[in-house]
């Protein structure tokens, strides 16, 4: 993540703009006492801006625009110019004071991940961090976030790495901004995901792009995000605003049937459930105590990647005691045959070390 601001120059210290006039006032020969007639106002006054102690007001520059022909805009510039740079430094102090709370955020992780620059100055790295988080300071991180994590409800994800799961769920935010989405569209979502159903027998280098056009049409933002160190995330589902919906996917587990599984899972959250309900999930398809929005979820997926008909009629045939059986259903079903194996073993009907050969291993590029 870059920041022109934090690449450009800026110095410690400020120059006053009192100094400025008290120059163009020497090139003229006048001195404080004249001009201070000329505009009308007490020595005081004029005394107090070149000393910095009072501000250069856009009336004061219009004057001076009048009496030494000099841009208004010229002085207004460098009174606004002097105020940011005054305020820089007084920021500056402060972020000083707060950089020990880089040391809960995993910045070489992020930086790893090209999710934010390196800067070499600790100050220059805080602000880098804020900015990623679109916060203005370590408090407003603390206030902002620890709403999302009540918003999320309890989870483990959260508890095994607070930092690392704030910064995964917003460089999911992040690149969901730069997907073009139309109004959500119910009807067409749920066209799309028979369509994505199809997909799963395809390569990542073919789904991945396939997959985020088809959901983008129907106003869903699909993400695929790395997780971080020490994050039990494999997914989230939340709304953006009233017309986008946001799916987050960590790859967590690495094998195609989780994938996909967490996907239909995470769809079936955005049909079934409110515009208001969010949801992160920690443990994927191997969690078996849900709340009940999760088991409609996992029934959502689970039907829709396999027909309980199908599977039923294909449980009594036997075929799914050997591994041509399995490839054989899973070609008459439309679908990857990791997913039959993963739902055979999930179910229990299949140990969990059969068949694991048939299941693609996903890896980050």
């Amino acid at each position: 993540m870059s920041n022109n601001i934090q690449n450009q120059f800026v110095p410690d210290y400020v120059s006053l703009p009192g100094e400025t006039l008290e120059e163009a006032l020497e090139e003229r020969g006048m001195t404080q006492a004249e001009l201070a007639e000329r505009m009308g106002r007490p020595k005081k006054t004029i005394s107090e801006i070149i000393n910095g102690k009072a501000a250069l007001t856009p009336d004061t520059a219009l004057q001076l625009e009048l009496v030494l022909g000099i841009p208004a805009s010229f002085w207004n510039n460098l009174e606004r110019n002097y105020q940011e740079a005054l305020a820089r430094l007084t920021q500056k102090e402060r972020l000083v004071k707060q950089v020990v709370w880089l040391k809960q955020i995993p910045v070489k992780e992020m930086i790893k991940l090209r999710w934010i620059e390196s800067y070499k100055d600790k100050v220059e790295q805080l602000r880098e961090v804020l900015n990623f988080f679109g916060v203005a300071s370590p408090e407003q991180w603390e206030q902002f976030w620890g709403g999302i994590q009540v918003n999320f409800r309890k989870s483990n994800a959260f508890e095994s790495n607070f930092a690392a799961v704030t910064a995964w769920l917003r460089q999911g935010e992040i690149e969901a901004a730069k997907i073009d989405c139309a109004n959500y569209n119910a009807s067409q979502f749920k066209a799309a995901l028979q369509q994505i159903r199809a997909l799963t027998v395809e390569s990542p280098e073919v789904f991945q792009t396939k997959l985020v056009n088809l959901c983008a049409a129907a106003g869903v933002a699909v993400v695929f995000v790395p997780k971080l160190p020490k994050t039990r995330a494999s997914g989230a589902t939340r709304w953006l605003n009233p017309n986008k919906a946001l799916i987050q996917l960590s790859l967590r587990y690495k094998t195609d049937d989780h994938l996909w599984f967490s996907f239909f899972h995470e769809a079936g959250h955005i049909l079934l459930h409110g515009k208001r309900d969010v949801f992160l999930e920690d443990n994927g398809i191997e969690t078996t105590d849900k709340a009940d929005k999760e088991q409609e979820a996992n029934l959502f997926a689970a039907n829709l990647l396999i027909p309980p008909a199908e599977l039923k009629r294909f449980i009594e045939s036997d075929q799914y005691r050997s591994i041509p059986g399995i490839k054989k259903f899973a070609r008459e079903i439309s679908i990857a045959p990791g997913i039959v194996v993963g739902r055979l073993q999930y179910d229990g009907i299949l140990p969990r070390n059969h068949g694991n050969k048939l299941k693609c291993k996903l890896e980050w590029v």
